[in-house]
């Protein structure tokens, strides 16, 4: 850009009035005597604005001071010296301006973080961390901040409404992120330490959250580092106990009389298939049909540490999925839910405990009555926790044993035999089919 020179003049309110583009020309330059490099540009559209012009590290340059209406000659008369001060002092004007106007977005930009709900930051934590978990840690994680009202699909508890309530992390998270701090985890987790395991759970992941803030720089001066220090659920949550339910040997029988008398065929199926092979509920709940192999008597299901599983079909079992009706893809079909599976076999199972007589048993316990109950036909405890989908917990385990799934099924059928036993089921595999004889 070559600096323009034309005539200088005393800069007044009547010559800047009177000054306009000349004709046929596009702009025109006024400039001022008094102070260097300031000027005045008129434009072919009518446009006229105060300029500086000047040159930099021999470069020449040009700023735009702003519109003669609005600024006063005084005032940019001052802004220009500015601006030449700003040169003679080895600056340049365009850069200085940058950098402010970078500090003032810097600035904006950090008070957006501190303002910004918990939540939002939050389904940006969660986006960045899919692609490291497992398709049912993603879904936990969006439970935990569930917005809650929707139709229940499952059964409710006494008391309970008829929509889905906000997940228990929400609350909190509702809050700016820099106010989550010690004071407000520690009051949020007296308010949900009627259900400590749930709240544990959450203030592990919400701890994992804010670990993950502190990594990136937009958040980390924002974070309350001691927010979720160990001592706060210590103090704030009652004691886990370990739960111990599970069906003693004595019980087998009143258990699988009264529910193999349910009205619901394949909630009775259903049940009797979960203590028969140590499954976790939704492992077994998932289960089609194309993943039941009567051939080679085999399952394979979904499993919460790998993924899946496969594990031995055994006699009993399989005539127990030959029964049922095959409406859709699911083995334990529901014609109303809207899934088309089973969802909530716990009304019927607790309907089976209270006409034997029996005492409160979950879902869970049934599994764990399996792995009870596998000890007392001295079944190796790596083979049960194989079956079951315990992740190994000893070096040999994890690193030398691999046990092929005819190995499994010889335990698992010796285990499935004594438990109707002792229920007092007498079952005969036949040949052509598998058939049950006599309860």
């Amino acid at each position: 850009m070559a600096i323009v020179k034309a005539a200088k003049v005393k800069l007044t309110a009547g010559r800047i009035a009177d000054f306009q583009c000349g004709e046929g020309k596009t702009r025109t330059y006024l400039w001022c005597h008094e102070v260097k490099g300031l000027g005045i540009i008129a434009t072919a559209a009518g446009a006229k604005s105060y300029i500086f012009q000047a040159k930099v590290n021999g470069q020449s340059m040009r700023l735009t001071i702003g519109d003669v209406g609005v600024w006063s000659i005084a005032k940019a008369q001052a802004e220009a010296r500015r601006l030449q001060t700003l040169i003679d002092n080895g600056n340049d004007p365009r850069q200085v301006k940058a950098d402010k106007q970078a500090a003032t977005e810097a600035k904006r930009e950090e008070a957006r973080c501190a303002e910004a709900l918990a939540l939002d930051v939050w389904q940006i934590y969660v986006e960045a961390r899919t692609p490291r978990w497992s398709a049912r840690s993603l879904i936990d994680h969006q439970k935990l901040v569930a917005a809650g009202g929707k139709p229940k699909t499952r059964g409710r508890k006494k008391g309970e409404g008829d929509t889905t309530i906000p997940g228990i992390l929400r609350p909190l998270l509702l809050l700016p992120l820099v106010k989550i701090d010690a004071d407000h985890v520690r009051a949020w987790l007296k308010d949900e330490a009627s259900r400590p395991t749930q709240a544990n759970n959450a203030f592990v992941r919400l701890r994992a959250f804010l670990n993950w803030c502190t990594d990136q720089p937009e958040y980390r001066a924002h974070i309350h580092t001691d927010a979720c220090a160990s001592r706060i659920a210590r103090d704030e949550l009652p004691k886990r106990a370990a739960k111990d339910d599970c069906l003693q040997r004595e019980q087998l029988p009143l258990w699988f009389e009264h529910v193999r008398k349910l009205g619901n065929p394949v909630h009775s199926t259903y049940l009797q298939a979960l203590l028969l092979t140590g499954a976790r509920r939704e492992e077994l709940a998932w289960l089609k049909w194309q993943d039941v192999d009567f051939q080679w008597k085999s399952m394979t299901i979904r499993d919460k540490v790998e993924g899946k599983r496969t594990i031995p079909l055994t006699p009993f079992v399989a005539a127990l999925l030959a029964a049922p009706p095959r409406r859709n893809e699911w083995v334990f079909s529901s014609p109303m839910a809207a899934s088309g599976r089973l969802m909530e076999p716990r009304i019927g199972h607790n309907k089976a405990l209270a006409a034997a007589g029996l005492p409160a048993l979950s879902l869970h316990g049934l599994r764990r009555s399996f792995g009870t109950l596998a000890e007392w036909v001295e079944c190796p405890a790596g083979v049960s926790a194989q079956i079951m989908g315990h992740k190994p917990s000893a070096i040999a385990e994890k690193h030398y044993r691999r046990r092929p799934l005819d190995l499994l099924r010889m335990w698992h059928v010796k285990i499935e035999a004594w438990i109707l036993e002792q229920a007092g089921i007498e079952f005969v595999p036949v040949q052509a089919g598998l058939q049950l004889v006599k309860s």
